[in-house]
């Protein structure tokens, strides 16, 4: 058994009973952590030497379209969607994508795979998932609204039964619940939970599909091992339903804000008690990495209270504090996509999903509050190690993987999408125009 000591470092675990350490140890036996404490002496263990660093959980991306980062930067229009994909064209949108994920210091990635019935296309994801070395959930989502009865759902027995790599896992991605579908989310629902798998749905999108999250409630359909994502317009009931059914939410706010959604009702879920996960969304319209979402969610919780408070209003409530924040992208979002048992804290017993981030650039030097400086200030150049299940992703700033592969690869899958879709300026995105 391989054995990792990560030396001197300022640790945040994350963890209710170790704490925060202004200077501590992290010892990895195998794939998890066996021990924090301020010295720990392991023999015989390689050592990293942690020193002028922050160390803490592996962010934990609860939302993503992972294939769509072929066309990161381009927004929202003009791009073509994933029907367009070959095979050969989803591994490499998401191999890249998961490498990008990694670089940015996240370990665990939830991703929301559109491909409906698409038997090969689904099995090209499972591919890259397998070969990236992340921490991944593969959720798998009707494309275009397809009836799941006839469709979806066959695909999703299929996958079920399927032998998956040890670090990739498997949900049910639902249509969104609406008044006019109920029925047809409760026959998906019991599909997915036949197979034991976790229900993620999107949910709140538009104004008309408020009240739909407390109408399943209402029915019993609504439990803890369902995650609703984005949740703009839910009302109060809805919310109300959420936190009594212990059902988990996710939050893209990047995301949500940059493609003309509302910005995400993050002071309703604190005064519901509802503690949120983070996600990318689409890295078409945001930022790729788990520091923007978390500046995101604390910038429109703050907003919120100065809007009350330059109104005159009463019963003011208090700031997200960076101590709560920084949980929502760690141990929040492992909770909201069932995964809390196995990270988003440091602990032993838990897996070793870690990133260590150097605290002696200029961008964020010196550092007076490690906590606050992860949330306001750092960004993916203090990324220096990436570890999942205790192997090194990245390795002193550098990616564990063939680039000029990669990158050729993705290239190569652009032109051919943009030319099947019809897009004469694909092959060319990212060029001045």
């Amino acid at each position: 058994m391989t054995r990792t000591l990560i030396k001197g470092g300022c640790v945040l675990t994350m963890h209710p009973r170790i704490g925060n350490h202004h200077q501590a140890d992290v010892l990895i036996e195998g794939d998890t952590i066996a021990e924090v404490a301020e010295h720990i002496t392991a023999r015989d263990a390689e050592v990293i030497d942690a020193g002028n660093t922050v160390v803490m959980p592996g962010f934990v991306d609860s939302h993503r379209r992972v294939a769509e980062s072929l066309f990161r930067g381009v927004g929202g229009d003009g791009t073509a969607s994933v029907a367009d994909y070959s095979p050969d064209d989803v591994y490499a949108a998401t191999l890249v994508g998961l490498l990008g994920a990694a670089e940015a210091g996240i370990t665990t990635v939830v991703d929301w795979a559109e491909f409906g019935s698409r038997s090969d296309q689904v099995d090209a994801a499972m591919a890259a998932h397998a070969e990236a070395g992340l921490r991944t959930v593969v959720v798998h989502a009707a494309s275009n609204g397809e009836q799941s009865i006839s469709r979806w759902q066959p695909e999703l027995r299929r996958l079920a039964a399927a032998t998956r790599k040890p670090l990739t896992g498997l949900a049910a991605g639902s249509l969104e619940p609406a008044p006019t579908n109920s029925d047809q989310v409760e026959r998906d629902w019991g599909v997915a939970r036949e197979f034991g798998l976790r229900i993620h749905s999107p949910a709140g999108t538009d104004r008309s599909a408020a009240g739909a999250v407390a109408d399943l409630a209402g029915r019993r359909l609504l439990r803890g091992d369902v995650t609703l994502v984005h949740c703009s317009h839910l009302d109060d009931a809805d919310l109300g339903a959420v936190a009594g059914a212990g059902a988990s939410v996710v939050l893209t706010p990047s995301s949500e804000m940059t493609g003309g959604k509302p910005p995400p009702p993050v002071q309703k879920l604190i005064d519901h008690g509802i503690r949120t996960g983070l996600g990318v969304g689409s890295d078409r319209l945001a930022p790729g990495d788990l520091f923007a979402q978390i500046r995101a969610v604390i910038s429109v919780q703050h907003a919120t209270y100065f809007d009350l408070k330059l109104a005159g209003k009463a019963g003011l409530p208090r700031l997200l504090t960076t101590r709560e924040v920084i949980r929502y992208g760690c141990i929040d979002g492992a909770a909201a996509v069932g995964l809390a048992d196995v990270t988003g804290s440091l602990g032993p017993g838990k897996q070793a999903d870690i990133v260590i981030l150097r605290t002696d650039r200029p961008n964020i030097f010196p550092v007076n509050d490690p906590i606050g400086a992860v949330v306001w200030g750092m960004d993916t150049s203090n990324i220096d190690w990436v570890l999942v299940a205790g192997r090194p992703v990245v390795r002193n700033g550098e990616l564990d993987a063939d680039l000029d592969r990669v990158r050729g690869l993705a290239l190569t899958a652009r032109a051919r999408v943009g030319t099947a879709a019809g897009h004469s300026t694909a092959s060319s995105a990212g060029e001045p125009r």
